[in-house]
């Protein structure tokens, strides 16, 4: 079988995922956060000039209601809505409402956060025994060290309980104070057994987050921003992105940013469909993974 035309716009997201034989999309990184704090990440990207050099337009800056109408349009069954601290005291709140709007709202899959801080093992462990499926960690925007020592015992609970982290450690669209694959990477040699989803493949140190997948069976990567005409004018993937794809095809999942993204969600399904073109390791059972298989593993569903 060969790929189908990819979507040109959303309404035809469905009609690609209808011929790929997936009964839909599941999708591990999408945003969901209490209305006054999304109010204030939206705000933040309306400075974008100031803090990334260039517009960041939020294409889906619609109320919550309509944002999961556009989710089930576009035929998502099934997504991890994240959350995340830039400050203490924010993790155990955040987590909470997660939880309680997972439970509320068809679709989504309950997830967590953390943050440095005291009693961090405690509310993460409440978590997981709740049924978090998805801990979003965010290194750049918490401005933290992921080896600070009081997240030690969050990554051992992690690593034991099985539960998959959202590691948003890359040096893209911005560094942070500790952003970079190489200070994560000691937090997976301290501890190999974690599951890592690396957040927008760790970009721009694409080849990298690869090294990594290589290194450590539970690391993986979403598609994140990653190849779409916003992201490659910051930073470019290797021309050769399919070829290096080829040999970690099953460990590729979809994320998307919905809905704090510049453009639609079709361009995101569009570039995916163009890697899986480029190469014939890749093809339709490489979309099929990416789409739905490979997500649907992560988040347990």
């Amino acid at each position: 079988m060969t790929v189908p035309p990819p979507p040109v716009d959303d309404a035809d997201v469905a009609r690609f995922v209808g011929e790929l034989g997936l009964p839909g999309i599941v999708d591990t990184h999408t945003h969901f956060m209490p209305d006054r704090v999304m109010a204030k990440v939206w705000a933040h990207f309306a400075k974008g000039e100031e803090y990334y050099g260039r517009p960041w337009p939020i294409h889906y800056q619609v109320p919550e209601d309509e944002r999961l109408s556009i989710l089930r349009d576009l035929g998502v069954l099934r997504f991890a809505p994240l959350v995340y601290p830039h400050k203490p005291d924010m993790a155990e709140w955040l987590t909470q409402w997660a939880l309680d709007f997972a439970a509320a709202t068809p679709g989504a899959v309950p997830t967590a956060t953390m943050f440095p801080e005291p009693g961090v093992v405690d509310y993460l462990g409440k978590a997981v025994d709740a049924g978090a499926r998805l801990v979003k960690v965010h290194v750049q925007v918490g401005g933290y060290d992921p080896r600070d020592a009081l997240l030690a015992p969050a990554w051992g609970l992690l690593a034991e309980a099985g539960v998959p982290a959202m590691v948003h450690c890359g040096h893209g669209p911005v560094s942070g104070a500790h952003t970079g694959l190489d200070v994560f990477g000691e937090v997976l040699a301290a501890h190999p057994r974690l599951r890592v989803v690396l957040a927008h493949a760790g970009m721009p140190d694409f080849v990298d987050a690869l090294a990594l997948v290589d290194r450590y069976p539970g690391v993986m990567i979403d598609t994140t921003v990653v190849g779409t005409g916003f992201a490659e004018e910051i930073a470019p993937l290797p021309p050769d992105w399919p070829a290096r794809l080829a040999g970690v095809a099953d460990r590729v999942v979809l994320g998307t940013d919905f809905p704090n993204i510049p453009y639609g969600y079709h361009e995101q399904v569009a570039v995916i469909a163009g890697w899986a073109a480029a190469d014939d390791r890749l093809g339709v059972g490489f979309l099929r993974s990416v789409l739905h298989d490979a997500p649907a593993r992560v988040l347990g569903v």
